[in-house]
Protein backbone atom coordinates (compact mmCIF):
# COMPACT_ATOMS: atom_id res chain seq x y z
CA UNK A 1 0.00 0.00 0.00
CA UNK A 2 1.56 3.58 -0.62
CA UNK A 3 2.01 6.39 1.84
CA UNK A 4 -1.34 8.13 1.86
CA UNK A 5 -1.11 11.96 0.38
CA UNK A 6 -4.01 12.88 2.42
CA UNK A 7 -1.55 13.62 5.17
CA UNK A 8 0.46 16.43 3.22
CA UNK A 9 -1.48 19.41 4.48
CA UNK A 10 -1.52 21.25 0.61
CA UNK A 11 -2.47 17.65 -0.80
CA UNK A 12 -6.00 17.87 1.96
CA UNK A 13 -6.76 21.18 0.70
CA UNK A 14 -5.88 20.24 -2.95
CA UNK A 15 -8.12 17.29 -2.89
CA UNK A 16 -10.96 19.32 -1.43
CA UNK A 17 -10.99 21.29 -5.14
CA UNK A 18 -13.10 18.60 -7.49
CA UNK A 19 -11.04 16.67 -10.25
CA UNK A 20 -13.18 18.72 -12.89
CA UNK A 21 -11.66 22.13 -11.68
CA UNK A 22 -8.64 20.73 -11.32
CA UNK A 23 -8.56 20.70 -15.25
CA UNK A 24 -10.44 23.95 -15.85
CA UNK A 25 -8.19 26.04 -13.16
CA UNK A 26 -5.15 24.60 -15.06
CA UNK A 27 -6.48 25.67 -18.62
CA UNK A 28 -7.55 29.43 -17.38
CA UNK A 29 -3.87 29.37 -15.75
CA UNK A 30 -2.59 29.00 -19.20
CA UNK A 31 -5.32 30.99 -20.86
CA UNK A 32 -4.11 33.58 -18.57
CA UNK A 33 -0.23 33.51 -19.69
CA UNK A 34 -1.22 33.30 -23.26
CA UNK A 35 -3.27 36.58 -22.95
CA UNK A 36 -0.89 38.47 -20.96
CA UNK A 37 2.01 37.71 -23.10
CA UNK A 38 0.39 37.80 -26.13
CA UNK A 39 1.32 33.84 -27.53
CA UNK A 40 -1.71 33.52 -29.27
CA UNK A 41 -0.30 34.24 -32.84
CA UNK A 42 1.75 30.68 -32.76
CA UNK A 43 -1.92 28.99 -33.49
CA UNK A 44 -2.71 29.32 -37.01
CA UNK A 45 -6.51 30.11 -37.07
CA UNK A 46 -7.69 27.48 -39.04
CA UNK A 47 -11.17 25.88 -39.03
CA UNK A 48 -9.37 22.41 -39.81
CA UNK A 49 -8.03 22.91 -36.18
CA UNK A 50 -11.39 23.98 -34.61
CA UNK A 51 -12.86 20.79 -36.24
CA UNK A 52 -10.31 18.77 -34.87
CA UNK A 53 -10.40 20.08 -31.93
CA UNK A 54 -14.24 19.49 -31.69
CA UNK A 55 -13.60 15.82 -32.42
CA UNK A 56 -11.33 15.09 -30.10
CA UNK A 57 -13.21 17.45 -27.10
CA UNK A 58 -16.52 15.39 -28.02
CA UNK A 59 -14.58 12.05 -27.52
CA UNK A 60 -12.73 13.11 -24.43
CA UNK A 61 -16.41 14.07 -23.09
CA UNK A 62 -18.11 11.18 -24.12
CA UNK A 63 -15.32 8.89 -22.35
CA UNK A 64 -15.47 11.09 -18.85
CA UNK A 65 -19.36 10.93 -19.31
CA UNK A 66 -19.62 7.31 -19.55
CA UNK A 67 -17.31 6.90 -16.45
CA UNK A 68 -19.24 9.03 -14.55
CA UNK A 69 -22.35 7.54 -15.77
CA UNK A 70 -21.35 4.14 -14.86
CA UNK A 71 -20.54 4.98 -11.30
CA UNK A 72 -24.10 6.59 -10.86
CA UNK A 73 -25.91 3.47 -12.14
CA UNK A 74 -23.77 1.37 -9.88
CA UNK A 75 -24.78 3.93 -7.41
CA UNK A 76 -21.40 4.68 -6.03
CA UNK A 77 -19.07 7.27 -5.24
CA UNK A 78 -18.01 9.84 -8.13
CA UNK A 79 -16.42 11.84 -5.23
CA UNK A 80 -11.99 11.82 -5.47
CA UNK A 81 -10.83 10.10 -1.54
CA UNK A 82 -14.44 8.72 -1.18
CA UNK A 83 -14.99 5.04 -0.52
CA UNK A 84 -16.45 3.44 -3.31
CA UNK A 85 -19.24 1.14 -2.31
CA UNK A 86 -19.46 -1.04 -5.88
CA UNK A 87 -15.64 -1.80 -8.24
CA UNK A 88 -16.57 -1.06 -11.29
CA UNK A 89 -14.48 -3.11 -14.32
CA UNK A 90 -16.93 -3.11 -17.64
CA UNK A 91 -17.45 -0.69 -20.42
CA UNK A 92 -14.24 2.03 -20.41
CA UNK A 93 -13.20 0.72 -17.09
CA UNK A 94 -12.28 -2.40 -18.89
CA UNK A 95 -9.38 -0.35 -20.42
CA UNK A 96 -8.50 1.74 -18.35
CA UNK A 97 -8.95 2.22 -14.41
CA UNK A 98 -9.36 5.80 -14.50
CA UNK A 99 -11.57 7.06 -17.84
CA UNK A 100 -12.84 9.91 -15.99
CA UNK A 101 -9.48 10.87 -15.99
CA UNK A 102 -8.57 10.09 -19.45
CA UNK A 103 -11.53 11.42 -20.67
CA UNK A 104 -11.11 15.09 -18.87
CA UNK A 105 -7.47 15.59 -20.54
CA UNK A 106 -8.27 14.64 -23.77
CA UNK A 107 -11.26 17.15 -23.44
CA UNK A 108 -9.16 19.47 -22.45
CA UNK A 109 -6.87 18.94 -25.39
CA UNK A 110 -9.59 19.37 -27.52
CA UNK A 111 -10.47 22.75 -26.03
CA UNK A 112 -7.02 23.78 -26.89
CA UNK A 113 -7.60 23.00 -30.61
CA UNK A 114 -10.92 24.92 -30.57
CA UNK A 115 -9.66 27.26 -29.47
CA UNK A 116 -6.08 27.42 -30.81
CA UNK A 117 -4.36 27.66 -28.12
CA UNK A 118 -1.17 26.53 -26.89
CA UNK A 119 -0.07 27.43 -23.89
CA UNK A 120 -2.65 25.49 -21.31
CA UNK A 121 -1.58 22.67 -23.32
CA UNK A 122 1.45 23.31 -21.17
CA UNK A 123 -0.01 23.05 -18.10
CA UNK A 124 -1.60 19.80 -18.45
CA UNK A 125 1.06 17.44 -17.42
CA UNK A 126 0.98 19.45 -14.07
CA UNK A 127 -2.41 18.08 -13.62
CA UNK A 128 -2.09 14.92 -14.98
CA UNK A 129 1.38 14.81 -12.40
CA UNK A 130 -1.42 15.69 -9.35
CA UNK A 131 -3.32 13.34 -9.91
CA UNK A 132 -0.76 10.37 -10.06
CA UNK A 133 0.56 11.98 -7.40
CA UNK A 134 -1.90 13.13 -4.79
CA UNK A 135 -5.58 11.85 -6.44
CA UNK A 136 -5.25 8.58 -8.17
CA UNK A 137 -2.92 6.78 -4.63
CA UNK A 138 -5.51 7.80 -2.62
CA UNK A 139 -8.64 6.56 -4.58
CA UNK A 140 -6.29 3.27 -5.15
CA UNK A 141 -5.09 3.06 -1.06
CA UNK A 142 -9.05 3.32 -0.40
CA UNK A 143 -9.98 0.80 -3.08
CA UNK A 144 -7.83 -1.79 -1.68
CA UNK A 145 -9.30 -1.27 1.51
CA UNK A 146 -12.65 -1.83 0.49
CA UNK A 147 -12.36 -4.66 -2.11
CA UNK A 148 -8.91 -6.81 -1.02
CA UNK A 149 -7.64 -9.22 -3.60
CA UNK A 150 -10.39 -8.45 -6.02
CA UNK A 151 -9.15 -4.82 -6.75
CA UNK A 152 -5.51 -5.58 -6.53
CA UNK A 153 -6.45 -8.44 -9.59
CA UNK A 154 -8.00 -5.56 -11.42
CA UNK A 155 -4.64 -3.37 -10.61
CA UNK A 156 -2.76 -5.79 -12.18
CA UNK A 157 -5.00 -6.70 -15.17
CA UNK A 158 -5.82 -2.92 -16.92
CA UNK A 159 -3.76 -0.27 -16.85
CA UNK A 160 -3.76 3.02 -14.52
CA UNK A 161 -3.92 5.07 -17.82
CA UNK A 162 -4.73 3.31 -21.08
Amino acid sequence: MSMNPSTNPITRALLRVPVPWVFVLAYLVGLSFEIAFHLRRFIPLTPLLTNIGLVIFTLGAVIAAWGWILFHNARTTRVPGETSTTLVTWGPYRYTRNPMYVGLSIAYLGEAAILHQIIPVIFLPLVILYLNQAVIPLEEDRLLAAFGPAYERYRTEVRRWL
